[in-house]
């Protein structure tokens, strides 16, 4: 099926422990995968008695799409003969599904079509510096075309809320941004934790030694464009035209899989010391901060903002050269290293206290 990439396993242990918002919360993330613009159909394997039942996806489809236009076969083996069987079944229908899906080809789209998540993990000293500037020069040529950059991590933006709030087009936007940030900060603290204990050991050998800190580099990757939208996780990005500020915690994977749920077709991923992570349907771009680490881990890196460090690049110029770059993976001209090495991540943010 020359028309496929293939076929990616979403496979998580929360169908049946939880409460019932999380299986809700499960439900409606596997929604926005299945409707996602890169995902052709879906393949439902289902034991049948867990909290997280079929019933609750076609409500979470229903309210995200309610035409679905793609197929969304599903198959619960406590209804089956024998799982032997179910399985059959499953491959045999799988099978025919790509097979329709194949005659599908690619065709021009306007860049205001482009939802772009970013991200940062394994941050260092230069992150605030190189890279995280760079992507967000990035973000804002996409806002100015019609196009919707989506900084997420919300552990990561104490410190910064203000400026965020100044950049919000409503009141209402502020207030749903500062309540979400409040919400998470109170659960975090009636654990016993707190968003500063969100650095990591790395974060703090390097020199980010507080989250306001490391928050003051991170939310760099969002640019200046206005706040158009504030999304709570497993919430559908809407908006067009400027920055959407969507609430995950700043574990990467629950970040990832929550903005890939929300839409995002490509993704940008800052690190200074070294990440592998990608995503099974959003194409995800590593950016280095130093060319030391691009050289290094030359198998993960896609793009060296290291040129900015020694003056060799403004953060305009690194901007422009990354925007480009996004544009050819979207259009399928360039393979992100993750997606060449299958870094398939998907982790569900299951929402207990996680930085």
């Amino acid at each position: 099926f020359e028309n496929l990439s293939g076929i990616k396993f979403l496979e998580h242990a929360m169908g049946c422990g939880g409460t019932r918002d999380d299986a809700r919360a499960l439900c409606r993330i596997l929604a926005g995968y299945i409707c996602h613009p890169n995902v052709a159909g879906a393949t439902i394997l289902s034991l049948g008695c867990q909290n997280a039942q079929v019933s609750l996806l076609e409500e979470e489809l229903a309210a995200l799409r309610p035409a679905l236009d793609k197929p969304l076969l599903v198959f619960e083996q406590q209804k089956s003969f024998s799982e032997r069987e179910m399985v059959a079944r499953a491959m045999k229908a799988t099978f025919l599904g790509m097979a329709d899906a194949n005659a599908q080809t690619r065709e021009p789209c306007p860049i205001s079509d482009l939802v772009m998540g970013v991200e940062c993990g394994g941050s260092d000293g230069f992150s605030g510096i190189s890279a995280n500037p760079a992507i967000g020069h990035a973000s804002d040529l996409l806002a100015s075309l019609g196009g919707a950059p989506v900084l997420s991590e919300f552990p990561e933006l104490c410190g910064v809320e203000q400026s965020l709030c100044d950049r919000c087009v409503s009141d209402e936007l502020a207030a749903r941004f500062t309540g979400l940030m409040r919400a998470y900060s109170d659960a975090a603290q009636a654990c016993g934790s707190g968003f500063d204990a969100n650095p990591s050991p790395g974060n703090i050998r390097d020199g980010l030694i507080t989250d306001a800190i490391k928050s003051a580099g991170a939310a760099k990757k969002g640019g200046h464009s206005p706040v158009v939208d504030v999304i709570d996780y497993g919430e559908p990005v809407t908006k067009r035209g400027g920055l959407t500020l969507c609430c995950t915690p700043g574990n990467d994977v629950e970040s990832t899989t929550a903005m890939a749920g929300a839409g995002c077709n490509v993704m940008v991923f800052s690190t200074g010391l070294g990440t592998p992570t990608g995503n099974p349907v959003c194409p995800t771009l590593k950016i280095s901060t130093s060319t030391e680490l691009a050289t290094r881990m030359a198998d993960l890196i896609d793009f060296d903002a290291g040129p900015i460090i020694r003056g060799e690049m403004t953060v305009a110029q690194a901007g422009e050269a990354l925007f480009d770059l996004v544009l050819a993976t979207a259009s399928g001209d360039y393979t992100p290293k993750a997606v060449a090495l299958g870094q398939d991540d998907f982790l569900p943010w299951k929402r207990g206290v996680s930085l």
